[in-house]
Formats: C-alpha cells, sequence, structure tokens
C-alpha cells in the first residue's frame, strides 16, 4: 500500500522536489543514494539516503499550521527513535536558495556516514 501511494506520490512532484531531486539524484556516483517519495514504516518521506539515515523534507506553507507542525514533529520524533537524523527546508527556499541546501544536505549525510562508520564508544 505505502509502496502504491509512494510511487503516485513521485508522478506528482512539485517544483520544489523536482528541482532537489535533480540535484540529489547524481550524488549516487559520490556514494550518496537518495530515494524520492520512500517509505519507511508508515510514512512516507520526501527524501531518504538510507546508507546515512538521512530524511529530506521540503515544507510547503500548510506545514506552519499548528495541527499540521504537530504531525511533523510526531513524525520526526518516531524517525529519529529509530536513528534517523530529518531536515527540514521551505519549499520556497528549496526554489531560490537551492545550491545551499544541496551544500546542507550533503555535508549532514557525509557527517551521518563518517558517524556511522565509527561510532563514539
Amino acid at each position: 500500500m505505502a509502496d502504491e501511494i509512494a510511487r503516485t506520490l513521485r508522478k506528482r512532484m512539485n517544483e520544489a522536489e523536482m528541482r532537489l531531486w535533480f540535484r540529489l539524484r547524481p550524488l549516487r556516483r559520490e556514494g550518496l543514494h537518495f530515494r524520492r517519495q520512500s517509505p519507511i514504516g508508515r510514512y512516507i518521506v520526501d527524501f531518504e539516503c538510507r546508507r546515512a539515515k538521512l530524511v529530506v523534507e521540503l515544507d510547503g506553507s500548510q506545514h506552519r499550521e499548528p495541527e499540521h507542525a504537530a504531525r511533523d514533529r510526531e513524525r520526526d520524533a518516531w524517525l529519529s527513535a529509530r536513528g534517523y537524523t530529518v531536515l527540514r527546508f521551505d519549499s520556497g527556499a528549496a526554489l531560490q536558495h537551492t545550491d545551499q541546501i544541496v551544500h546542507d544536505i550533503v555535508t549532514a549525510a557525509r557527517w551521518a556516514l563518517e558517524a556511522l562508520n565509527h561510532p563514539e564508544d
């Protein structure tokens, strides 16, 4: 069921998601394999780098509504409890500052991979 929903969402990506996807996808050559509209448990996240346990969410204006923000916090807590780091960016910022956001995502993914490969005792 979640896979079918994710497949549908991939076909309906908004402009910000598409722009970010076209920048994240080529990073596979550098060992950062991102998936788009990826199911994790009962959630479907915008982007996931499973190896780095990193989730990237692009938030539209509806995420500022109290009810939606509360659901986002619950979702982030659930993902965090399973070892994921969640990065959230405003969709408008993703369109205007794509280079900086991609830089932030790559930095976080590399940091996470380093931490996973060399855990502190």
